[in-house]
């Protein structure tokens, strides 16, 4: 199975609460009323697509039902298709890759989102490119998330740097970046602590790692990524936010696409936060993280059963 088919049979449950629902409810109405609008701004609620977000969308087909663009309930579907799509595709990101020495990649997100997976899952990605990988474990605060980064590191064939659990964050990616650059690595990619809870603190380590990496390697760190889990919906764009105080995010890594009715979370990141989704996981293996192509996630969602 091709990566456009996983993506497709990982948005099955997103389509159902949406696309299909969508659907179903045009073969309802012979004409558009407010009744009709009312029930199709539920589902993109339902969806996921977040208030802001569905309120720009109403606006678009109320705009485009007087423009004579929309004549019919059944030209509801591809007209919102379009809409979606020109959304995601506005000021696509490529993923910044350094003109010489390593690229610096700093992975940030709360605990539990999948944030060490998905680092390992890109180490494998960039291997499979041919890159040399380093990985750096600055989450010095679980050993747990020492322990996972290192069997990812054996998976994939990458070195990593790590200190003793409870050493400064700051630290370890000091020591990954001279250990980097000594080593002519391509790509090295920088975990860290998720602790919300100590938000002030969470913000100040943040800070001092881009700092510390900055010192060393000029424009550096070149993507600052943040994990997103995608079945949290709506939450999720309150991690972002938060995120965005302590970090100078380039990026979202949107995980678990594929156990969520919520991936509409998709259109609410890049329309409320102005971020783009770099990469998304719809699935468990090292191939089911990709980086994040619009038209093809469009294409997905709307696609027939």
């Amino acid at each position: 199975m091709g990566f456009f088919d996983r993506l497709k049979a990982g948005l099955d449950k997103t389509r159902k609460s949406f696309t299909e629902k969508i659907e179903q409810l045009v073969i309802g109405y012979a004409t558009i009323d407010e009744e009709l609008l009312d029930d199709l701004e539920v589902i993109l609620l339902s969806a996921d697509v977040g208030i802001q977000t569905t309120t720009k969308l109403m606006a678009d087909i109320k705009q485009g039902i007087k423009n004579k663009e929309i004549n019919s309930p059944e030209d509801l579907k591809p007209f919102l298709q379009a809409k979606i799509s020109e959304m995601l595709a506005a000021d696509v990101a490529e993923n910044r890759m350094a003109t010489s020495g390593p690229t610096v990649t700093v992975i940030v997100g709360v605990n539990g989102v999948g944030k060490t997976t998905t680092i390992g899952k890109l180490a494998q990605y960039y291997h499979e490119q041919g890159l040399k990988v380093m990985l750096a474990a600055a989450d010095t605060f679980r050993a747990a998330a020492i322990d996972q980064l290192e069997i990812w590191g054996q998976r994939s064939g990458c070195e990593v740097i790590k200190h003793n659990e409870g050493s400064d964050p700051a630290a370890v990616a000091f020591d990954a970046v001279q250990s980097a650059k000594a080593k002519k690595v391509d790509m090295l990619i920088i975990d860290t602590a998720g602790r919300l809870h100590t938000k002030s603190n969470l913000m100040e380590e943040l800070k001092k790692i881009s700092r510390v990496i900055g010192r060393e390697i000029p424009d550096a760190p070149h993507e600052t990524l943040l994990v997103l889990d995608a079945t949290t919906g709506q939450n999720a764009i309150n991690q972002a936010k938060v995120f965005g105080e302590a970090a100078s995010l380039s990026g979202i890594v949107l995980t678990k696409l594929d156990g969520t009715a919520k991936g509409g979370v998709v259109v609410a990141i890049k329309s409320e936060l102005n971020l783009p989704v770099k990469w998304i996981g719809v699935g468990e293996t090292a191939s089911d993280l990709r980086p994040f192509v619009p038209q093809d996630f469009v294409k997905a969602l709307f696609a027939d059963k």
